[in-house]
């Protein structure tokens, strides 16, 4: 998210968002004097949060949601509604390990070459169309964090520029 607030380059970022509000990313964006939204859906349910997450963004006049770093599944009814607008960055080079633990599942799988892909949501998981995709090689010794270490630099470099390419298509 830091990425998309330093680097916008065709945009500019209305809104930041999270559903947990002891985030620091949105303590960042406050600094910055940036609009947030901050709520927790335990306790009044996913179709509540969601309803009270649209309003928000409509009210601040979004037109293309940026996911980094947001762990939650959207509903298939919230993504029909911003359908074709909703981007998010997968660590992985999609379609290869959609889901959770990239970089170990990369390793076990002897891949020689890992990155990350910027990819446009739909309701099945990390299956959208890909927008962009960066490469890193898989090198002798890598950890899971050494190569999540190169993938995150990767990551920040190619998510704001696809970004922008997106919103001024």
């Amino acid at each position: 998210m830091m990425a998309l607030v330093d680097q916008a380059r065709g945009y500019a970022l209305t809104l930041v968002g999270s559903d947990n509000p002891d985030a620091a990313g949105l303590a960042w964006a406050r600094e910055r004097e940036l609009a947030t939204f901050a709520l927790s859906p335990k306790g009044i349910g996913k179709a509540a949060y969601e309803q009270r997450l649209d309003a928000a963004l409509r009210d601040a006049e979004v037109e293309v949601i940026a996911l980094a770093g947001y762990m939650r599944l959207l509903s298939p009814d919230f993504i029909a509604c911003w359908r074709g607008r909703i981007l998010n960055i997968h660590p992985s080079l999609l379609p290869r390990h959609k889901g959770l633990d990239t970089h170990a599942r990369a390793l076990a799988a002897g891949d020689v070459e890992h990155g990350c892909s910027v990819h446009l949501v739909t309701a099945e998981l990390d299956a959208g169309e890909v927008l962009a995709q960066a490469r890193v090689p898989v090198l002798a010794g890598d950890t899971p964090e050494s190569l999540a270490a190169r993938v995150l630099v990767e990551e920040h470099r190619l998510y704001p520029a696809t970004l922008a390419e997106f919103v001024t298509r």
